[in-house]
C-alpha cells in the first residue's frame, strides 16, 4: 500500500496557474507510483469542492476573504484536522495552514517546502512569527528550502537548520525542445528584432522584478528588450520606457501563451532577472532559459537565484538594484558572442544536471522515506 501524502496550500492548478502550483502538480504525478497524493487547498468561493483533476484528488476548502494574499478559510482549518495522510506536506508561506496545524494536530509525519520567507507582508511576523517559529521546531520533521542559499540567509530556517535538506524546484526538459513548425517560429522572431541581440524579461511586472534598473540599463546596452508578462507594474514600466526613450529598443508583448514563451526563450541572446528583493527566492525562469541553452544575467541576492546561475559558468550575476551593473553584464555577454554561447552550453548542462522535474522528484521521495522511517 503506498504511503497517503497530502499537499497543502492555497492555490492548484489547474486552473491557478504559478510557481507553486506547478511544483505541486510536478510532484502529485511524478511520485504517483510510489506515493498516493491528494491536495488541500483554498476555494474562491464560499463552499467546499471535492473534485479529481487529472487523477488526483483535490478539496477546495470553503473561502471568503483573503487578507494580504493569505486565506482566512476556518473550513480549511477543519480540512485540516481531518486529514488522514501519512505525510502532511506543507508549501509555505502559507499562514492558515500553520494556524490550522497548531490547532487541530493531525496526525502523520510533516514535511515542509520552503518556497520563500514573507517579504513583502513583514508588518504580519509580529503576531504569526511565533506560531511559526512553534510550528517549526516542535511539528515539523523535515523542512526543503529550495536551494542550500535559503538555509543560510533566512532566519527562520538558520534556526531549524539540522532539519533542513534542500530540494532544488525542476522543470520538464522536453517541453522546452522546439516542436515541428517551431524552428521557423524562432526565426521570424529574430528576423523581426534584428540586426540588434535580444534580451529577454520573462515574469509577472511585479515591484520586486526590478524592471526599473533593467530599463535604466538599457539606456547603454546596445540590444532589443522583450518583455513577457503582465502585472501591476505594467502601466509604470511603459511610462518609465517612454521616459526613457526607449520606445525603440524595449517592446512590452503581454501574456503569450506557453509554446510562445518557449519559442522567444530559443529566439533570444540572452535572458534577464533583474529581480532586487530577496521575494525572488529561486527564479524558476532561469532554469527554463537555461534548458533552452541560453545564458542568464541575473542579481546577487540572498536567496536561491545565484545558486541557479552560476556567475562566469552559466551567465552573469551582478550587484542588485543597480543599473549600471545590470548593464556591464548584459553588455559583456553582447560583446562577446563565443562566450556567450559557451555558457548558453553549460547552462543547458547544469539545467539537465540538477533542475528537472524527475531530479526534484528523487529528492523529494528520498525526503519522505527518510521522514516515514522508525
Amino acid at each position: 500500500m503506498r504511503p497517503r501524502v497530502l499537499h497543502i496550500y492555497k492555490d492548484y492548478f489547474p486552473p491557478v496557474v504559478g510557481g507553486v502550483e506547478k511544483t505541486i502538480h510536478r510532484l502529485c504525478h511524478g511520485l504517483r507510483d510510489a506515493f498516493d497524493p491528494s491536495v488541500l487547498v483554498v476555494n474562491d468561493g464560499p463552499e467546499t469542492v471535492h473534485e479529481v483533476i487529472e487523477g488526483i484528488s483535490v478539496t477546495k476548502a470553503a473561502c471568503r476573504r483573503r487578507v494580504a494574499s493569505a486565506p482566512l478559510s476556518r473550513a480549511l482549518i477543519e480540512e485540516i484536522g481531518r486529514a488522514e495522510a501519512d505525510i502532511l506536506h506543507y508549501h509555505l508561506p502559507m499562514p492558515t495552514a500553520v494556524l490550522g496545524h497548531l490547532l487541530k494536530r493531525p496526525p502523520g509525519r510533516v514535511v515542509v517546502t520552503w518556497h520563500s520567507d514573507i517579504v513583502r507582508q513583514r508588518w504580519a511576523l509580529w503576531a504569526y512569527g511565533p506560531f511559526l517559529r512553534k510550528f517549526l521546531r516542535r511539528h515539523v520533521d523535515i523542512v526543503m528550502p529550495t536551494s542550500p542559499n535559503y538555509i543560510e540567509s533566512s532566519k527562520w530556517l538558520h534556526a531549524v537548520r539540522d532539519k533542513c535538506v534542500a530540494v532544488p524546484l525542476g522543470i520538464e526538459p522536453e517541453h522546452f525542445d522546439l516542436r515541428p513548425g517551431e524552428t521557423e517560429r524562432v526565426e521570424v522572431i529574430r528576423t523581426q528584432w534584428r540586426p540588434m541581440p535580444i534580451v529577454l524579461f520573462v515574469g509577472k511586472l511585479r515591484a520586486y522584478k526590478g524592471l526599473p534598473f533593467l530599463l535604466g540599463a538599457m539606456r547603454n546596452v546596445p540590444a532589443q528588450c522583450l518583455i513577457i508578462g503582465e502585472g501591476p507594474m505594467r502601466a509604470k514600466v511603459e511610462r518609465l520606457t517612454r521616459g526613457l526613450g526607449l520606445t525603440d529598443r524595449v517592446h512590452l508583448l503581454g501574456e503569450l501563451d506557453d509554446r510562445e514563451v518557449v519559442c522567444h526563450l530559443h529566439a533570444c541572446d540572452i535572458l534577464c532577472l533583474p529581480s532586487h528583493q530577496r521575494s525572488e527566492a529561486f527564479g524558476l525562469v532561469q532554469v527554463e532559459a537555461m534548458m533552452c541553452g541560453k545564458p542568464v544575467v541575473s542579481t546577487a541576492l540572498a536567496s536561491g537565484v545565484p545558486f541557479v546561475n552560476l556567475d562566469g559558468e552559466t551567465g552573469r550575476v551582478v550587484q542588485p538594484a543597480s543599473h549600471r551593473a545590470l548593464a556591464e553584464g548584459l553588455s559583456e555577454l553582447i560583446a562577446h558572442r563565443s562566450r556567450r554561447e559557451f555558457m548558453g552550453v553549460r547552462a543547458r548542462e547544469r539545467a539537465l544536471a540538477e533542475f528537472t522535474a524527475e531530479r526534484m522528484c528523487e529528492r523529494v521521495a528520498e525526503v519522505y522515506r527518510r521522514a516515514l522511517s522508525p
